[in-house]
């Protein structure tokens, strides 16, 4: 049985996946000024838009206990969502930086950082109750922002959809069932960024896609 802190989040202590307790040891007594637990979401619940990422990185997430906090992905993705009007402040790459979402609230699939940043399918189906209660949890959720394909079919996964019907595609939105609109990107990892799989104007375009689609909340 999953185990739920209050407020629906998996707890700092959490033991449900062997492998990725293990490693969060291992990092407490290789890095002690780390976070090293579980992260938690960022933004308000109240937020039309979530976005949901992979795992938490190493040294990015991990240490800080912020979401995208720290690592190259972050570097692309709050000064995106600051330019499309989801975010106010500066980045600053720490959880006191004073950033605030707008309308806008990130998770990952996985809460735990795995080693190599490969979670294993185990790992994302014992992490999934925490993002269907992520979901449940916000009322008012209208899109989401799957970054990456372990993303996109975790979203699926959680709402009950086929993978078949929805096939991941940079750029592309798929309405579901529920009426919630999942909207697609690589995911912007320093790999992705580095081999221009993924550039800034590309990943623009989806958040800009996602910001015609929301119109600001007044």
């Amino acid at each position: 049985m999953t185990a739920l802190s209050a407020e629906g989040q998996p707890p700092l202590d959490c033991a449900l996946c062997d492998r990725l307790a293990a490693f969060r040891n291992d990092n407490r007594n290789k890095f002690p000024e780390f976070y090293n637990s579980p992260v938690h979401s960022f933004g308000d619940d109240q937020a039309r838009l979530l976005i949901v990422g992979l795992a938490p990185g190493l040294r990015g997430a991990n240490r800080t206990g912020r979401p995208f906090t720290g690592d190259y992905a972050g570097d692309l993705l709050y000064p995106t969502l600051v330019e499309f009007g989801f975010a106010d402040g500066t980045y600053g790459a720490d959880p006191d930086d004073g950033l605030t979402l707008r309308d806008c609230r990130i998770t990952n699939a996985v809460r735990c950082v795995p080693p190599e940043n490969k979670p294993t399918g185990p790992e994302i189906n014992t992490c999934r109750p925490f993002l269907a209660a992520e979901i449940e949890a916000m009322p008012r959720i209208t899109a989401i922002l799957g970054l990456g394909l372990i993303a996109h079919n975790a979203v699926l996964a959680t709402m009950g959809e086929k993978r078949s019907a929805y096939k991941f595609v940079h750029g592309a939105r798929h309405t579901l069932a529920s009426g919630v609109t999942l909207f697609d990107s690589y995911h912007c990892s320093r790999y992705n960024v580095n081999t221009r799989r993924l550039t800034t104007e590309m990943f623009h375009d989806v958040v800009g896609s996602i910001r015609s689609f929301l119109a600001p909340d007044g």
